[in-house]
């Protein structure tokens, strides 16, 4: 039997040919903020709980857990708050599966998707990968948008799924409630926000949460893996209408989450203050980035989330490599003359600060962009 040596050798769908599966630099460097990871472990006290119902549920693990993940769903309902309930809320493995169902339900073939690049980039790959077309509307140069500007754009790509990410991937930039609600109008698929780094923003800051009454094909996606410290345990959860949720569940997979996952999840909502209190930590990790990119001559923008996009990179590659070299790996996202770094712990953050420092990159030779 001959062996299979490629892709072409394989009858793969002819929308997947030519594309390159999601992934982003793993390597066994000291001091990893290329993700967006909340670098902080889980507080001592609480892993202990996490693992004694992760225990307790071991106990039955030979029964399929509840397909409907009540229980959970309570929870979620509960710490969101805005008079949410059971009904109103979905989870999946990590808000990637969250998004993939969207995509499977309101999505797929013949069916568009759209968003305002750049943004997170598995968007356009789960819509590929669910049999839709993706199409990209653009921002300012300051990677902001008007209500005028996103309703116009909405209305000439006339999309089935729009996505809207706020705080923004990669670029940490936030959006208004007015643009939401402009789009939402502008539209007549479902709208999608994407509020995976909401826990980071300034406490006053208003959620889209705010404006799912009344407004049936809006829903609110959030995860457990950045201010929760809970990306290895893989859960993301959403809010809609209970019309909205019921159309998710005619793609899921039957027992889609674990008993486990449910397990360690609802320990972790108990302890919801403990487990966030980190975030402020983190902000001030964010904003010191900030401050200091500033003073070496770099342009970091304004960012709500748990990382920094700058700009003023000579030569990005260049500099991502420096950094690797010197045991700090961040993220190249691909704009011209920019890199992006995640907020880590205070001693991480220095060493990031330090290692840049010493490149003396951008005062010489950079330009502020």
């Amino acid at each position: 039997m001959g062996r299979v040596t490629s892709l072409d050798d394989l009858p793969l769908r002819d929308d997947l040919r030519g594309l390159t599966p999601y992934g982003a630099p793993q390597a066994p460097l000291p001091v990893a903020l290329n993700v967006n990871e909340n670098t902080h472990p889980v507080p001592e006290e609480v892993a202990g709980q996490i693992a004694d119902e992760i225990s307790r549920a071991l106990r039955e693990i030979n029964r399929y857990p509840d397909r409907e993940f009540t229980e959970l769903r309570e929870g979620f309902a509960d710490y969101l708050g805005h008079g949410l309930d059971a009904s109103q809320i979905w989870a999946g493995n990590g808000s990637n599966e969250v998004l993939q169902h969207i995509l499977q339900a309101f999505g797929g073939p013949g069916r568009t998707a759209f968003g305002f690049a750049p943004t997170y980039s598995m968007y356009p790959l789960l819509a590929q990968g669910t049999g839709a077309s993706w199409k990209a509307g653009h921002r300012e140069a300051d990677y902001t948008i008007t209500p005028d500007d996103a309703a116009a754009q909405v209305e000439a790509a006339d999309p089935d799924v729009i996505m809207l990410c706020t705080p923004n991937n990669p670029t940490g930039t936030p959006m208004g409630l007015d643009v939401i609600e402009a789009v939402y109008e502008a539209s007549r698929g479902v709208v999608i926000v994407d509020e995976a780094y909401q826990e980071f923003a300034p406490h006053d800051a208003p959620s889209a949460l705010t404006l799912l009454e009344g407004r049936p094909r809006l829903a609110v996606s959030r995860t457990m893996s950045k201010a929760f410290a809970f990306a290895g345990a893989r859960v993301g959860y959403l809010a809609a209408d209970p019309a909205f949720i019921d159309a998710l569940r005619l793609v899921r997979l039957p027992y889609h989450l674990s008993a486990l996952t449910q397990a360690a999840a609802m320990a972790a909502l108990r302890h919801a203050p403990t487990m966030l209190r980190m975030v402020d930590e983190i902000v001030e990790q964010r904003d010191r980035i900030s401050a200091t990119l500033e003073a070496l001559d770099y342009t970091p923008h304004e960012s709500w989330a748990n990382f920094v996009l700058f700009g003023g990179v000579a030569d990005p590659k260049a500099v991502w490599q420096g950094l690797y070299d010197k045991g700090v790996l961040i993220r190249d996202v691909g704009i011209p003359g920019h890199l992006r770094v995640s907020a880590g712990t205070e001693s991480e953050t220095t060493a990031f600060l330090e290692a840049l420092a010493s490149l003396g990159d951008a005062p010489s030779v950079g330009s502020k962009a």
